[in-house]
């Protein structure tokens, strides 16, 4: 049984979690037709949004490097009554050729795994050979400029400066402007039919607040959907989500 004082801090990591993920996930059902589609989940991990689209009745491939994410996955799925509508896969978007058939799938999600491939542009046409026609990607990336003020407000000056000469440098993934993700993927053959803010404000509203103000999680996800499609929030979001057609 949990400790009282274990309450506060687990609500907090589930607040926080829906807040940073809302914001796409509407946008994922969004582009969900009816029952039976065809989905692919690059770098899903444990399932935290294959699951939750096999719900729904669509057939969800997992593609994850790890086989013990792949193993939580395959436990989360049939917990869920779900297990005959999701499929794990061990590999990473390189793979992705090998393991889904060109053409066959309506929807690709790709949350966190673009800033961490050596070549974005052939990662992304990767991915559309593996869409039919007008299927949909849903792309999940770290932004630029945001990163670049975290590094600052954390004291990394240095590092700060680094990342604003170079959205590679340091540890971790490569971050995109908005502007940048809008080239990439028209070269690649994709229509950019929606970009939105995530995480503008979860990342720096005090963790305390959410027990202190009566409503501060409910206003704190309002406020992020309220931003999450105004163009000038872009630049100060932590993710940018994008919708785009292939």
């Amino acid at each position: 049984m949990d400790r009282p004082l274990d309450r506060p801090a687990a609500t907090r990591a589930a607040t926080r979690a829906t807040t940073r993920t809302a914001v796409v996930w509407s946008a994922v059902e969004g582009l969900l037709g009816g029952p039976g589609q065809v989905v692919v989940d690059i770098g899903g991990g444990t399932g935290g949004f294959a699951v939750r689209v096999a719900g729904l009745g669509h057939q969800v491939t997992v593609v994850d490097p790890s086989p013990d994410a792949l193993a939580a996955l395959d436990r989360r799925a049939g917990e869920q009554g779900v297990a005959d509508r999701v499929t794990g896969q061990q590999g990473d978007l390189a793979d992705l050729p090998g393991l889904v058939p060109a053409g066959s799938v309506d929807l690709v999600l790709c949350h966190g795994v673009l800033g961490l491939v050596d070549d974005p542009a052939a990662a992304l046409r990767t991915i559309g050979a593996a869409l039919r026609s007008g299927g949909a990607l849903s792309l999940l990336v770290g932004q630029h400029h945001a990163a670049v003020l975290a590094r600052a407000m954390a004291g990394h000056l240095v590092a700060a400066r680094e990342l604003l000469e170079d959205a590679a440098a340091g540890p971790g993934e490569r971050r995109f402007t908005a502007d940048e993700l809008d080239r990439l993927l028209t070269e690649a053959g994709y229509t950019v039919s929606g970009m939105h803010a995530v995480r503008v404000f979860t990342d720096l509203v005090p963790a305390s607040l959410l027990d202190l103000e009566p409503g501060a999680a409910a206003s704190l996800l309002d406020l992020e959907r309220a931003v999450a499609s105004r163009p000038e929030y872009l630049t100060l979001a932590a993710q940018l989500h994008v919708v785009a057609t292939h």
